[in-house]
């Protein structure tokens, strides 16, 4: 029998970034979704593509041998392929992790493979696969917790990799940046091994890796995309073409760069060229990246473990300088009422019906005696007075 993976999340990232490389693996691919025109589609379509897209020019792959299962009428079907599947993954941002838990529960609890079940949790969060765990513990028998960890094992994971807006009629065809990164913890599997997925970089210790692309990757990009939206920039590159708007990206990248280097064994030096690469990832004009795309939820955005309180805070803590950042978290609390941005319109209530106090903590989940409070406050007041 051949190997079997299951991946909650037809979108964008569930095909073009993580199916790519299960397929390429070897993997059977069923993917496993609550929208039925996804569902259909995959099921319809024997084949679809992602184009790799980079300043070489563009190369196509073909992506084969998948289905596709609607977990909303047919949770029995997906438990039942979670039961014999050999991985379990996810790409369906880190809100939607409750709502998928129940079902890969039962399904974990239904196995009776000798090898346990890898689940890995392919989020923009810290964390995500832990978050993840512990809501399937919720929705696992007391009784049979104890030996969970003989049918399942969870393993973080750090991803990156732009997915830019899709071209019209794109259909399931997907084009994406080339450059990647996937990194997992390969520390639960220490004693039964790891799955077989060549485009995963297997490592010892996460917390580098995710801390590292958290605070670079998604701390450069929303802030590109806050201070472009500000400026009336239509795409990520044009931002960066704007020579103000780069020196703030540095700026910010500076701070959370000094403290990379203050808790993890990286180098100043080489953060900085890792700085460097990322930035000029998102100078690629090829990938025609909106900024209204990447500024998206940014109430998610500006939470206490997010791309920017989450470093501001540590800095604070230690003594170092935020200043940038905190400059950039006023950038996303002026993101506001933006079209086709569900968040974005939260946030503009939550400021204008709350006061600034009530605000700070709602959005930041910062305590009043925290040493970033103050700051944030004041950059919440701000925002609050030029919208009346």
């Amino acid at each position: 029998m051949g190997k079997k993976a299951v991946q909650f999340g037809g979108g964008n990232i569930g095909r073009g970034f993580v199916a790519e490389f299960l397929h390429a693996a070897g993997y059977e691919v069923v993917f496993v979704d609550v929208v039925d025109s996804v569902i259909s589609a995959l099921n319809d379509a024997p084949s679809y593509t992602v184009t790799e897209i980079s300043e070489e020019g563009e190369n196509t792959k073909t992506i084969t041998n998948y289905r596709a299962i609607n977990s909303k009428t047919h949770e029995g079907d997906v438990v039942r392929e979670i039961a014999s599947a050999d991985v379990v993954t996810c790409a369906v941002g880190p809100n939607i992790l409750k709502f998928i838990a129940p079902v890969i529960a039962k399904g974990i609890d239904a196995r009776t493979e000798s090898k346990p079940l890898a689940v890995i949790a392919c989020e923009n969060a810290i964390g995500a696969t832990d978050t993840l765990h512990g809501f399937i513990k919720q929705n696992t028998n007391p009784d049979r917790l104890s030996t969970l960890s003989s049918r399942a094992l969870f393993a973080n994971s750090a991803i990156d990799r732009i997915v830019p807006n899709q071209p019209p009629n794109h259909g399931l065809n997907v084009r994406i940046e080339k450059f990647y990164e996937w990194a997992v913890d390969q520390t639960p599997f220490k004693d039964v091994g790891h799955p077989d997925i060549p485009a995963i970089h297997w490592v010892d210790h996460l917390e580098p890796y995710i801390e590292r692309k958290l605070f670079t990757v998604n701390t450069g990009h929303a802030t590109t995309a806050y201070y472009g939206y500000k400026r009336g920039k239509k795409t990520i590159a044009e931002a960066l073409r704007d020579p103000e708007i780069r020196d703030i990206v540095h700026k910010v990248l500076d701070e959370t760069a000094s403290l990379i280097v203050a808790k993890h064994p990286i180098s100043e030096q080489e953060q900085k060229e890792y700085v460097n690469t990322i930035i000029n990832r998102f100078s690629n004009h090829y990938l025609e990246d909106q900024v209204e795309r990447v500024g998206r939820a940014p109430v998610r955005k500006l939470s206490r473990k997010e791309r920017f309180i989450g470093p501001a805070s540590q800095l604070a803590e230690r003594g170092m300088k935020f200043d940038h950042l905190i400059g950039a978290a006023e950038m996303a609390l002026r993101f506001q009422n933006v079209s086709g941005d569900e968040e974005s319109v939260e946030l503009a209530h939550v400021l204008k019906d709350s006061s600034a106090e009530e605000a700070t903590t709602q959005l930041t989940g910062l305590e009043k005696d925290h040493p970033l409070y103050a700051s944030v406050l004041e950059r919440v007041r701000t925002v609050q007075q030029g919208s009346k």
